[in-house]
């Protein structure tokens, strides 16, 4: 089961590019917050999802 969809807290109306997350019973997804529903959705592990993160700070 998918949980729903996260923007980005750096996600403002001033910079709407970012992404959404979300989790699910293999991992995470993200996507485009801009493109919504016709986003294509990258899966990522969990590891995978926490370097992200990390990466981002």
């Amino acid at each position: 089961m998918n949980s729903p969809w996260r923007k980005s807290s750096r996600s403002t109306d001033q910079n709407p590019n970012c992404v959404e997350a979300r989790s699910n019973e293999r991992g995470f997804e993200v996507r485009d917050s801009k493109m919504g529903e016709s986003s294509p959705v990258f899966g990522l592990r969990e590891e995978d999802f926490t370097g992200l993160l990390r990466a981002a700070r």
